[in-house]
């Protein structure tokens, strides 16, 4: 059977794949998605667990490269749920006549790239073959589950649900004994929702974390019409902020004010919207002093909120603020106040195993009839390393980045030994650290540009150089070493997966910084590539 021809092949259809997917049908190019699940979304077609919003303003989390499509979506709520963003996501998909071009119900097992003809072979789990010049990873950074290998799993006689692949019907926990393993930002967003319902709620903990208070609620329509006017700014701050989304900040370190002024500041931020509790002061990331103001205050809410002492001890965090992910729930802390909520700490008292009736710890035997496994992703990496991906000479990516221990990229964009190849939002870049959208549009948008520079120069292939990736990597380095945030273990990092610290693989220096980076390497026509012309052997563009 002759494999199928593309100009490109995208992995995924969430919010990356659909604009990547648009900016290359716009440049005349003939472009295959191929998805997993049976509709577009990405994660947020997975991710349907109770209470699963967004944590950037949903004024923000949208495209803004089109105002036509902008001013036809209104948002419901300042935090947009699940239901809502899966539903903007397909208005999308309708808007710009995607679906065509999308090929659901299949996932890209192998990819290798061949060397005399100079494309990418696909193959999928329906055994196809499909050929490109192009492949693309729209894959995110938070779409391969972890379920850490507990003994036991296939025993347990009860339900088992992990929030990022929730089934598609409702799940009715009515008068059920519920044990929470995880209080990432999926678990500390679906427990309050599934108290409501549970007989007993036990949460499996085994680290604490910052959760500030969301103040979620619905958009009048004088904030809708606000937001839908105010196009240019919000496109604006996608460009120009470090996190692409304008947030409250006091813009001065919290060493200048006095304490009174350093409480007024983080009341204000508590009661609007406690997001904002990592950027009030923005040398947070830096400033072990700041840090501790603003960690402190934290404790002490939580103090104020949980009647129990001893419980409120438990959810103190001790780690940096911020150098994890910062989370923002509903009712939370509240939650530990009602009789039938519980939290067991896993640093003394470690699951050994999962049994037919429960969970089994060193101390006891937690009995449930439901698991619910907040358990995250193999964030960053994760999707990628699943894949077979093969470059030149055969060299894979698990054996390029010793299966995750060694990041290299150039930009978190490209890869030397692999040529024609582009991530969005992949590791070594921006990503998680920003507002999703802003990061994927100006990804998508160089990606775009890089493969217009490649068609109108006539060549065959770019590829990054190893001296780019080595100086990229020590810049990325550099950066995280001048913060706080090495000196936490967490998903950033991978040690949520086996523990192990793998070195810092987002750059830290801003959404805004980094695109200027990425411009500047293109307008010096991609320095630090190498391009293959055809019948003309290969070309270097140097680093300066």
């Amino acid at each position: 059977m002759r494999a199928k021809q593309y100009d490109a092949v995208v992995i995924g259809a969430g919010f990356s794949g659909l604009y990547m997917l648009h900016k290359l049908r716009e440049r005349g190019l003939s472009v295959r998605v191929i998805e997993a699940a049976d509709g577009v979304g990405g994660v947020w077609y997975w991710s349907r667990y109770p209470g699963a919003k967004c944590d950037s303003d949903s004024i923000f989390y949208n495209f803004t490269f089109s105002e036509e499509l902008y001013k036809k979506w209104r948002w419901k709520d300042r935090y947009a749920s699940q239901p809502e963003i899966l539903e903007y996501l397909n208005f999308v998909a309708d808007e710009l006549e995607l679906r065509s071009d999308i090929q659901f119900k299949t996932r890209v097992t192998e990819a290798s790239f061949q060397e005399e003809e100079k494309t990418w072979k696909i193959t999928t789990d329906t055994n196809e073959i499909i050929e490109a010049k192009y492949l693309i990873s729209g894959m995110g950074c938070l779409s391969t589950t972890n379920i850490p290998p507990f003994e036991g799993v296939s025993l347990f006689q009860g339900e088992q649900y992990h929030t990022g692949r929730w089934p598609h019907e409702q799940v009715d926990f009515t008068g059920k004994r519920v044990v929470v393993i995880g209080n990432g930002s999926s678990g500390v967003q679906a427990m309050p929702e599934i108290a409501k319902e549970a007989k007993e709620l036990t949460l499996l903990m085994r680290t604490p974390h910052y959760v500030g208070e969301a103040r979620n609620h619905l958009l009048s329509k004088e904030q809708q019409d606000e937001a839908i006017a105010n196009y240019k700014e919000i496109r604006d701050a996608f460009f120009t902020t470090p996190g692409g989304i304008r947030m409250f900040t006091t813009g001065k370190s919290a060493t200048e004010f006095s304490a009174e002024q350093q409480k007024e500041t983080l009341d204000y931020v508590w009661k609007t919207g406690a997001l904002a509790l990592g950027s009030a002061f923005p040398d947070i990331g830096v400033n072990k002093e700041t840090n501790n103001v603003v960690a402190q205050y934290v404790r002490d809410k939580i103090d104020e909120i949980v009647e129990q002492p001893e419980t409120a001890e438990q959810l103190h965090p001790d780690y940096y603020i911020t150098t994890k992910r910062l989370i923002i729930g509903t009712n939370f802390y509240e939650m530990f106040n009602e009789d039938h909520v519980h939290i067991v700490s896993l640093k003394d008292n470690p699951i050994e195993r999962i049994v037919e009736n429960g969970v089994k710890l060193r101390n006891e035997t937690i009995e449930c009839d439901v698991i619910v496994y907040a358990t995250g992703y193999e964030a960053m990496t994760g999707s990628l390393l699943k894949i077979n991906l093969q470059g030149r000479n055969g060299q894979t990516i698990q054996e390029k980045w010793e299966k995750g221990r060694n990041v290299s990229t150039y930009l978190g964009l490209t890869m030397e030994n692999f040529p024609n190849f582009f991530m969005i939002t992949g590791p070594q870049s921006p990503s998680v650290l920003t507002n999703m959208p802003s990061a994927i549009e100006q990804h998508v948008d160089w990606i775009d540009q890089c493969i217009g520079y490649v068609e109108s120069n006539g060549l065959q292939t770019i590829e990054a150089q190893q001296n780019a990736e080595i100086a990229w990597g020590k810049q990325c380095d550099d950066l995280a070493n001048s913060t706080l945030f090495p000196q936490t273990n967490s998903w950033y990092t991978g040690a949520n997966i086996d523990g192990t610290q793998r070195g810092f693989v987002i750059y830290v220096g801003g959404l805004d910084s980094y695109r200027k980076i990425c411009d500047q390497v293109a307008e010096r026509q991609y320095e630090g590539f190498t391009f293959e012309k055809a019948f003309q052997g290969i070309v270097k563009s140097s680093m300066q």
